[in-house]
C-alpha cells in the first residue's frame, strides 16, 4: 500500500506538470517565429487599396447578404481617392488613448495606451496599434460595394477640420468627424467618437445623398495584422513562452472561438450576427469590431504575410435626397473582463482561462476583493494561499493525520517486510490489520495534492491571462508577479519548502521510489524556475503551510503513539 502511494504522489505531481506545460504549449504553432517589438509609428507607402474586400467575386470573402444593381463607384464621379499615405495624421489624445488616424482611408493605424506601460521600466505607454516599418496592426473601415468610395484601386482621402484633438478634462465625448465629398452632391461623413474613461471608439458613417438616384454600398470593418511577434510578451523574460497570438470571434449562440493566423484563408469563418465581434487576441490585451446597426458578415483571410479578420454589412440603399447611418464599434485595449463585456457576448472570454475557468473565476474574484482591501497583488496571493489552506483545511487534516500515523508505524512495517519478505500474502494481511488497528488509509497521502492540483493550475491561468496583474509588484526584487523572479530566489525556496517538507512524510522503504523522491524539489525547482512569480510564489507559501500543518499534525499522533504505548506497557 505504502508503495502505491508513493507512486500515485509522483504521479499526480507529474500530471500537474504535464498539464501545466501542456496548457503553455497549446497554442504554441501560432506563434510567429520573427521579432518584431512596439516602436514609434511611421508612415508606410504600401497599396492600402489592395487591403479591401470586394462584396462580390472574392472567395475569402462572404458574399453579400443583398443584392444591389451595380452602377458606376463613386470615385470615378468626384471625390478624391489615393493609393499612397500622404504622411499626415490626425492625432488623438484622451485619458485613455493616444490615437493616430490616417485621412486616406480613414483607418485606425496608431493607439497607444496611456494606463499601460510599455515594458516594467518604460514611461512609456503601451503601442497597441502601429503601422511602422517593424510592425503593420491597423483598425481599417470603409464603405465599398456598387457605390463604395474604398476600391482595390485605391481609398478615399477625406478632409478634416484640425490635425490634433485633445480631451479636456471633464469632457465626456470628443467627436473627431472626416469629411468626403463628391461632386454628384453625395456626402459622407465619418466620424470617431472617444468616451471619457472608456475603450470603445464609435465610427460611424453617415450618407447624406442629395444626388438624383440612390447610393448602394456596403460598410466593411476589419483588422489587418503581419506575422510579428506579441510585444506584450518583450518583458517575460527570454525563456517564457508566449500565450495565444491569433484571431477570435463570437457570436450570442457561439460566443467565444479561435481562429489561428494559419487558418485565416480556411474559409472556415462564416458567421453572421448583429452582435457579434470579430477580434485579434494578444497577451493582455485585444482589438476587435463589433456591429452598432447592422448584421455583420463574419471573414479571414492572409494575403502575402499579412491577416485580416472582420465583417461586412449587408448591401444598404441610401435613397436620393435622403441620408443613413451606419457604424461599427472598435474595442483596442485591455483585457478587462467587465469592460469586455459591455461591449459584446463572449468578448470578455478573450481572458481566456482555459477548461478550469469556473475555479479560475472564483480565483480571481476573491483575488481582486483581497486586492482592493490589501492594495497589493502579492500579498493578496499571500492571503488567497491561506484562505485556500483554510478551505481545504478538513480534508488536509485527514489525510496529514494518516500520513503522520503512516510515519509511525513506518518500523512496524519496515519489520514486517523483514519477516515475511518472502510471503507476499502474510505480510499483505499483516499489514492491513495494522491499518486497521491504527485506523490509517494510505491512500489518504494523495488527496492534498489531489485537491491542489486543479487549484493550483487555475491559479496559474489567472496570473498569465489577468491584465490586473501585468507589472504587479511584490516586494523588494519582485516587481512582475505576471513574470518569472528575476533572480530566481523564489523557485529556490519553494524547492527549499518542498525538500524540507519532505522530512515531515512517511519515508518510502523502497530504495528506489526513495531516490525519486529525493529529487522531485529539484526537477520541480527546475520546472518552476520560468513560471510566473505569483505562482511560485503561492506553492512556496502553500508548502511552508502545509509544513505548519503537518508538525502540528505530526505531534499530536505522536503524543498518541506514547499514550497507546504506555498503555500497552501498563
Amino acid at each position: 500500500m505504502q508503495k502505491i502511494l508513493r507512486v500515485l504522489i509522483i504521479i499526480a505531481m507529474l500530471i500537474t506538470a504535464y498539464l501545466l506545460v501542456l496548457a503553455w504549449q497549446k497554442d504554441y504553432a501560432n506563434v510567429p517565429a520573427t521579432s518584431a517589438d512596439a516602436v514609434t509609428p511611421s508612415v508606410s507607402t504600401s497599396n492600402t487599396g489592395a487591403d479591401i474586400p470586394t462584396s462580390t467575386g472574392d472567395s475569402d470573402i462572404p458574399a453579400a447578404t443583398a443584392s444591389a444593381p451595380t452602377d458606376v463607384p463613386s470615385s470615378e464621379v468626384g471625390g478624391e481617392t489615393t493609393n499612397a499615405k500622404q504622411g499626415d495624421l490626425i492625432n488623438v489624445t484622451t485619458d485613455r488613448y493616444q490615437v493616430k488616424i490616417d485621412p486616406v482611408g480613414g483607418d485606425v493605424v496608431y493607439a497607444a495606451l496611456r494606463d499601460y506601460d510599455a515594458t516594467l521600466d518604460s514611461e512609456e505607454p503601451f503601442v497597441l496599434l502601429e503601422n511602422s516599418g517593424q510592425r503593420v496592426y491597423v483598425a481599417q473601415s470603409g464603405l465599398i460595394g456598387p457605390n463604395g468610395i474604398d476600391t482595390a484601386a485605391g481609398r478615399a482621402k477625406y478632409s478634416y477640420q484640425s490635425d490634433n484633438y485633445v480631451m479636456q478634462p471633464g469632457q465626456k465625448k470628443l467627436e473627431v468627424p472626416l469629411t468626403y465629398k463628391q461632386d454628384d452632391g453625395v456626402t459622407i461623413t465619418k466620424t470617431f467618437t472617444f468616451t471619457e474613461g472608456k475603450y470603445p471608439i464609435s465610427v460611424n458613417y453617415n450618407i447624406n445623398n442629395t444626388s438624383g438616384k440612390d447610393w448602394n454600398g456596403q460598410l466593411f470593418a476589419q483588422l489587418k495584422r503581419d506575422s510579428s511577434k506579441d510585444p506584450g510578451m518583450s518583458d517575460k523574460g527570454a525563456l517564457s513562452m508566449a500565450t495565444y497570438l491569433g484571431g477570435a470571434w463570437g457570436t450570442p449562440d457561439n460566443d467565444y472561438n479561435k481562429l489561428k493566423f494559419k487558418d485565416f484563408n480556411d474559409g472556415d469563418l462564416k458567421a453572421a450576427s448583429n452582435e457579434g465581434w470579430v477580434g485579434v487576441v494578444q497577451h493582455y490585451f485585444v482589438s476587435a469590431w463589433t456591429p452598432q446597426n447592422f448584421t455583420g458578415q463574419f471573414f479571414s483571410r492572409e494575403r502575402s504575410g499579412d491577416h485580416f479578420i472582420g465583417m461586412n454589412s449587408q448591401n444598404f440603399v441610401v435613397p436620393a435626397n435622403k441620408q443613413k447611418d451606419i457604424g461599427a464599434t472598435l474595442y483596442a485595449g485591455p483585457k478587462d473582463q467587465t469592460a469586455l463585456l459591455e461591449v459584446a457576448p463572449g468578448l470578455n472570454k478573450t481572458v481566456d482561462y482555459g477548461f478550469l475557468w469556473p475555479i479560475s473565476k472564483v480565483l480571481f474574484a476573491i483575488l481582486e476583493g483581497i486586492h482592493k482591501v490589501i492594495g497589493n497583488w502579492g500579498w493578496s496571493i499571500i492571503a488567497l494561499t491561506i484562505l485556500v489552506k483554510i478551505a481545504l483545511m478538513w480534508f488536509s487534516n485527514k489525510s496529514y493525520y494518516s500520513m503522520a500515523k503512516m510515519r509511525a508505524i513506518a518500523p512496524r512495517l519496515q519489520a514486517l517486510k523483514e519477516e515475511h519478505g518472502d510471503d507476499r500474502m502474510k505480510m499483505s494481511q499483516e499489514m492491513m490489520a495494522i491499518y486497521k488497528e491504527e485506523q490509517v488509509n494510505p491512500m489518504a497521502g494523495c488527496l492534498p495534492i489531489l485537491l491542489q492540483m486543479p487549484i493550483f493550475l487555475a491559479l496559474y491561468w489567472v496570473l498569465v491571462e489577468s491584465v490586473e496583474l501585468r507589472h504587479a509588484p511584490w516586494i523588494l526584487w519582485i516587481q512582475d508577479l505576471s513574470a518569472m523572479d528575476p533572480w530566481f530566489i523564489l523557485p529556490m525556496l519553494m524547492g527549499a519548502s518542498m525538500f524540507a517538507q519532505q522530512m515531515f512524510s512517511p519515508q518510502p522503504t523502497d530504495p528506489m521510489q526513495a531516490k525519486v523522491m529525493k529529487f522531485l524539489p529539484i526537477i520541480f525547482t527546475l520546472f518552476m524556475l520560468f513560471f510566473p512569480a505569483g505562482l511560485v510564489l503561492y506553492w512556496t507559501v502553500n508548502n511552508l503551510f502545509t509544513m505548519a500543518q503537518q508538525y502540528i499534525v505530526n505531534k499530536k499522533v505522536e503524543r498518541e503513539q506514547r499514550e497507546k504505548a504506555e498503555r500497552r506497557a501498563a
